[in-house]
């Protein structure tokens, strides 16, 4: 990742991309498991679907984290696109104004499939926001190392769903 200077208000942005050798109706089960995904990322712990729900827009989850710097939290999330093989995305906290949007766009290619993962801060508040307000000289700086923590999380979480939908995890 290569420094933007972007501040949060931006909407700054970060994305991973891999490709699978499997067709996209092959992946998409190990992109949906979000409870799998917990398991090949270095900050989610543990995700539970709310009300029974599963992965469909407007079916809610909570996700549980833990990072070294910002200790423990959990953060209930929205979905607010789901087209299998295609889409699927949530919203963190409040949907209209959320804290992060993250996305998983799977495109056939060739024989398998590309599989894109993509985050935006804000524009919502997080505990970064807070980081931010108690340092802000060093939002840019804060924001920056922020996305480098999410690359290396989406591409740990990119290799796992990899090796499940090849049929090696």
């Amino acid at each position: 990742m290569e420094w933007t200077g972007a501040r949060y208000a931006d909407g700054p942005t970060a994305e991973v991309t891999t490709w699978i050798d499997a067709p996209a109706e092959a992946v998409w089960p190990a992109v949906v498991d979000l409870a799998a995904m917990a398991g090949t990322s270095p900050e989610l712990q543990a995700v539970e679907w709310l009300d029974g729900a599963g992965p469909a827009v407007g079916s809610r989850f909570v996700g549980h984290n833990r990072h070294e710097a910002l200790g423990e939290w959990s953060a209930t999330s929205q979905v607010v696109e789901c087209a299998p093989p295609r889409v699927f995305a949530w919203a963190v906290h409040d949907p209209a104004d959320p804290s992060a949007t993250w996305r998983f766009t799977l495109h056939p290619e060739g024989s398998g499939t590309r599989l894109t993962e993509w985050v935006r801060l804000g524009p919502g508040r997080s505990g970064l926001s807070q980081a931010i307000e108690k340092m802000p000289d060093k939002e840019q700086k804060i924001v920056f190392v922020r996305l480098r923590e999410f690359e290396a999380n989406m591409t740990a979480t990119l290799a796992g769903i990899k090796e499940r939908a090849e049929g090696r995890g």
